[in-house]
């Protein structure tokens, strides 16, 4: 209707403004090209289920998005009503908990609706927008977790120093700066991705990600590329370096102390922390690296891809939420008190 609407005025503008219409239509023909690709409908990958474990695949899919939405929701709502844990790990934690909360929401509903629908299609914009959530998702949970680290160094290394060094005016400069380093990259990356003219429809993977909608231009993207690399380098490269020398640091500070009691904390503060991040930038770089080598499997690409997705989201508010003894204190306060005695 809007085309039949918008042909009609060009056809009113033409009798009294023909010289207008002229410049218009050169115009309108620049613009469509645009206006198809963003009305484009893409085929996403297929999820090959068996029709008989359909079901049971949906209704799990949708178990665990709730999962996840609630173990989120009761560590970001604890973080938010317990004003003793207003410190700053907590705080970065809840940015994380944030992170894992918009990776899920891009990849979960989508899912399960493709399930359900039995239909593997999207639209371009959608696409484009699931994409910028999940990188935004991935390159936001790894930097919060690198400040964490160095959170975790100034802590074990530096108590005594520990509140002059982590102010609030610190805090809020590290978080600004996660945030804005991790919308600006991205949203530059996705803009030189979309302004591409696309030829194919086909997403090569379960959900859509940068490398994805790459493929569908038929145009020379070296230039995108070798940006996504960078992107990769910065974030990666860096996070590595800062946790790599933090830890180095919280080592030798545990070792020359000689303490049992002090090592055994250390380890038990920032073991799972160091397996959660190691396993987290192992996963994202061979997924990134993955799409850049031919050889490499579409199915190992995309178990990678599925992955990482699944289990940070899940096991980390496990991980630093009931692992962390002051937030399951008051977790299993508020339960006794508002739940079983109310």
């Amino acid at each position: 209707m809007q085309y039949i609407l918008l042909h009609i005025l060009l056809n009113i503008l033409h009798i009294y403004f023909p010289g207008l219409v002229t410049i218009m239509d050169r115009d309108t023909s620049l613009n469509n090209t645009n206006l198809t690709r963003f009305m484009t409908i893409l085929t996403m990958e297929k999820l090959d289920l068996p029709p008989s474990s359909a079901f049971f695949i949906f209704i799990f899919g949708i178990f665990t998005y709730c999962l996840i939405v609630f173990f989120h929701s009761v560590l970001l709502v604890t973080i938010v009503v317990k004003r003793d844990l207003h410190k700053p790990m907590y705080i970065l934690l809840f940015n994380l908990s944030i992170c894992d909360l918009m990776g899920a929401t891009a990849f979960y509903p989508q899912l399960v609706c493709s399930i359900f629908s039995q239909m593997r299609e999207i639209s371009y914009p959608a696409c484009a927008l699931q994409g910028i959530i999940i990188h935004l998702y991935g390159s936001g949970a790894l930097s919060f977790l690198t400040v964490m680290s160095y959170d975790r160094y100034i802590a074990i290394c530096k108590p005594l120093r520990y509140h002059d060094l982590m102010t609030e005016d610190t805090l809020v400069k590290l978080i600004f700066m996660v945030w804005s380093v991790s919308i600006f990259t991205v949203g530059s990356l996705f803009t030189l991705t979309i302004s591409k003219e696309i030829c194919r429809i086909n997403i090569v993977d379960t959900y859509c990600n940068n490398p994805s909608l790459m493929k569908l231009s038929c145009e020379d993207m070296k230039v995108i590329n070798y940006y996504g690399l960078s992107h990769i380098v910065l974030i990666q490269g860096s996070s590595v370096l800062v946790v790599s020398l933090t830890y180095i640091k919280i080592l030798i500070t545990c070792l020359s102390t000689k303490q049992t009691h002090s090592i055994s904390k250390a380890v038990q503060t920032c073991g799972m922390h160091l397996a959660v991040f190691l396993s987290f930038e192992i996963n994202a770089f061979l997924l990134l690296i993955s799409h850049r080598l031919q050889s490499v499997s579409p199915d190992i690409r995309r178990a990678f891809g599925v992955s990482i997705l699944i289990f940070p989201p899940i096991l980390n508010p496990l991980i630093y939420g009931l692992n962390t003894k002051e937030i399951r204190k008051t977790v299993f306060q508020f339960l006794t008190t508002k739940v079983f005695f109310n």
